[in-house]
């Protein structure tokens, strides 16, 4: 598969299922069973890219039945070294605004269900996940960002719930007065994943609503899935040209740590 020539690879969330016109679509077998869509190849700013729904073309898999390991297998048996994962996400604080987006730089985890590791034994395996996101690609994004004047923040924390159902009144305030800016249900365990598979990994969380922690703003509406739908679509209009911007710039030999985390990891 690496002859594929592929570098760097895309997931697409909620609202985006096609990324790539004229694309190859090319079958991944991985052990873990089937991803979530066969993966686009084509290219973008001149460097060749796999695109993969994570939800799948049709939005079938909800956030906890999503082929996580199927997924990312399927990227790096493609050739992929990059993954850019955008995501939609709810703002967790009043000043992060609808449309804005936010290049995270740390998550918490409040996800129970989910196969989150690649090394169940008999190989002991920790790998160092202090920081969750490729600093070298975190980089081009909020550079990105600021050429294109997109509103942004370059740095926050996500929270990632169980799903598929919404965070109630109680837990939103609570991860609000944590001070947390995000909250979202894919983004573990797929970086996790990554790190696991010495991918560099940085997430853009596209912010399409206000959780239902915010109140006494009559602006700051509940959260729905129909809400969440469409200020996505409206954005992807801002996360294609950010893309378009971002990948040319990416260096092609990386310059971080990520594509040796597994050094020191094994026992």
């Amino acid at each position: 598969m690496e002859r594929t020539g592929v570098e760097i690879g895309i997931f697409g969330g909620s609202g985006l299922y096609k990324l790539l016109d004229g694309a190859q679509e090319i079958e991944v077998d991985t052990p873990f069973g089937e991803p979530s869509a066969p993966l686009a190849v084509g290219e973008i700013g001149g460097r060749k890219v796999a695109f993969l729904p994570r939800h799948g073309i049709k939005h079938q898999f909800p956030p906890h039945r999503i082929n996580y390991r199927a997924n990312l297998w399927a990227m790096k048996a493609a050739g992929v070294r990059r993954i850019i994962a955008p995501c939609a996400a709810g703002s967790l604080q009043p000043d992060v605004a609808r449309g804005m987006f936010v290049i995270c730089d740390q998550l918490v985890d409040r996800t129970r269900h989910r196969t989150d590791t690649f090394y169940d034994g008999p190989k002991t395996t920790h790998v160092a996940f202090a920081d969750p996101y490729c600093p070298e690609l975190r980089s081009a994004a909020i550079a990105a960002c600021g050429r294109l004047g997109i509103p942004f923040r370059p740095a926050g924390t996500v929270v990632v719930i169980e799903g598929p159902r919404f965070s109630t009144r109680a837990e939103s305030k609570w991860f609000s007065g944590q001070g947390w800016e995000v909250v979202n249900m894919t983004q573990y365990p797929e970086a996790i994943l990554a790190r696991e598979l010495e991918l560099c990994y940085v997430n853009i969380s596209l912010i399409t609503d206000y959780d239902v922690g915010l109140e006494g703003d009559p602006s700051l509406e509940p959260v729905t899935q129909e809400e969440v739908l469409r200020v996505f679509k409206e954005n992807n209009e801002k996360l294609r040209g950010l893309l378009n911007a971002m990948i040319p710039e990416i260096p092609e030999k990386p310059s971080c740590g990520c594509q040796s985390a597994l050094e020191g990891a094994q026992f």
